[in-house]
């Protein structure tokens, strides 16, 4: 399915090593208390989020279609876990994580994928801001009731990271943040909230396993509903980040592949001891901002994940979260679109409409998919209704007023059937009706249907009728759908 390159293939791999491990690093040390709250959400140890962190990173970075993109555990496949943790157990959310990852596999051989074409760029715009929203408001725990040395630390970690590549961008400034935090925490003894804090640290490699549940119909009934809900938001989330990953890097990526590499890294990760996961735009952004931008750094921030948890844990348990929190504030002040705000003034309103129903409906329901759906929706409906104003039927007499001539231009479809059908004088002492639709396209079996009505209530008055001017699209859609020419097309009319 997939042709390999072997000039691109090392390009993605080897073509900027030193800033994709340098970048991979941040990444990794950003991911440990995420996979750790994560895991909390879905109620399972930590070591369930970190372990799957590992593994979707790793197969991702080797598998996805979107080179530099960061995909782990997530909050959003995460709560979609919950119920399914609390009635039946960790062993069925394996199971689930394993039929999710085929699920996903499906989708990209049947080029799913291509399906991000109908995303419009307000729907894309919503997503980002309200993932910059979501992004912060995750950071507010950790300011709430804090001691006032948090509030410093803070401040100091976003100075540095602001500052800090006005001396150097040799060494991304997230990892000078974190290493500069972690230095005065410990050295001062400093009473902060740590990694440490948020879960206890595996300390032994994931091992392969099958999941312990029976093999049984029942079982798939109960895991197939959580698998395909965690398949279908996992995948519109990783193909959305890696579009705006595109758009960061100005790149393009391989959608179709990267829905396989996503299915194969939960596949992978069910047998791991891990859940499911898909891709991080917060953790994306950090990864694009730190000069990450092959697979190298996906890859480097997976295995440097494991590593420090295993062998660096103790040191990588008292990492400040203010530094971390520093990092995320950064990354949701990149990544919201300030350009957004003030474009509301010029934009179409339709299109301000639909970038800010996403975002709300987004951080309403902390769930991206239903905020990319109703943007979607949205963006058809204003789509339809534009379309369909660009709709008028005109029509002549001849001089010797036996007939009339109906001129159709624009598209006929479900939003634009009304207007057509209230074109025609039915009524009208006719001896022909001539249809000339040269200038219009019919799209579907609404306007296929009202073509039908207007030419069989020509003729229950006594007109022949005549189409002329379709084109091979709508001729083809006419005679499979349409029954005016057919036997008893007029009782059909009368019955109905």
């Amino acid at each position: 399915m997939f042709s390999i390159d072997l000039g691109k293939l090392h390009r993605e791999w080897f073509g900027n090593i030193r800033a994709d491990l340098l970048a991979g690093l941040v990444v990794a040390l950003a991911l440990i208390p995420e996979a750790i709250a994560f895991s909390i959400i879905a109620g399972v140890d930590p070591k369930i989020g970190l372990y799957a962190s590992f593994s979707i990173a790793v197969v991702t970075a080797i598998a996805g279609g979107r080179p530099g993109m960061i995909s782990a555990a997530t909050a959003a496949t995460a709560v979609l876990m919950v119920t399914l943790v609390r009635d039946h157990g960790l062993q069925y959310l394996l199971a689930a994580t394993v039929l999710a990852g085929v699920l996903q596999v499906v989708a990209g051989f049947l080029k799913l994928g291509n399906l991000m074409k109908f995303v419009s760029r307000s729907v894309m715009t919503g997503f980002v801001n309200a993932l910059a929203i979501l992004i912060f408001m995750a950071q507010l725990p950790e300011l709430i009731g804090v001691t006032w040395i948090t509030y410093v630390m803070v401040a100091a970690g976003l100075a540095i990271i602001y500052l800090f590549p006005r001396l150097t961008k040799a060494v991304p400034s997230p990892l000078i943040c974190i290493i500069v935090l972690t230095a005065i925490s410990i050295g001062f003894g400093m009473d902060v909230r740590t990694v440490g804090d948020m879960g206890e640290l595996p300390s032994t490699l994931p091992v392969f396993l099958l999941p312990d549940i029976p093999l049984t119909f029942e079982t798939l009934q109960i895991i197939l509903p959580y698998s395909a809900a965690v398949a279908a938001v996992g995948l519109l989330e990783s193909l959305m980040t890696a579009s705006i990953v595109d758009e960061l890097t100005d790149t393009r990526s391989d959608k179709n592949r990267e829905c396989v590499g996503q299915g194969l890294a939960n596949f992978v990760t069910g047998f791991m001891g891990g859940m499911a996961g898909c891709a991080m735009i917060g953790q994306s952004m950090i990864n694009v901002k730190s000069g990450g931008r092959g697979r190298l750094s996906t890859f480097a921030a997976g295995i440097l994940l494991l590593f420090m948890i295993l062998v660096l844990g103790d040191l990588v348990s008292r990492i400040p979260m203010p530094a971390l929190v520093a990092i995320m504030i950064m990354v949701s002040i990149g990544t919201f679109s300030w350009s957004s705000i003030r474009n509301l003034k010029f934009h179409p309103r339709s299109s301000s409409i639909v970038m800010l129903a996403t975002v709300a409906a987004v951080v309403t329901t902390h769930n991206l998919a239903i905020g990319v759906l109703v943007g979607v929706l949205l963006s058809g409906i204003f789509f339809a209704g534009k379309i369909a104003q660009i709709f008028r039927v005109t029509s002549t007499l001849s001089e010797d007023g036996k007939e009339r001539t109906y001129r159709v231009q624009g598209q006929v479809f479900f939003a634009s059937v009304e207007a057509f059908s209230q074109s025609f004088d039915y009524k009208e002492a006719l001896e022909r009706v001539r249809i000339d639709v040269s200038r219009a396209h019919i799209w579907d079996i609404s306007s296929v249907t009202a073509l039908d009505m207007a030419v069989l209530k020509f003729r229950r008055e006594g007109a022949e009728v005549e189409i002329v001017g379709l084109n091979e699209a709508s001729e083809t859609i006419v005679d499979k759908l349409g029954i005016h020419d057919k036997p008893g097309a007029m009782d059909r009319l009368l019955g109905h």
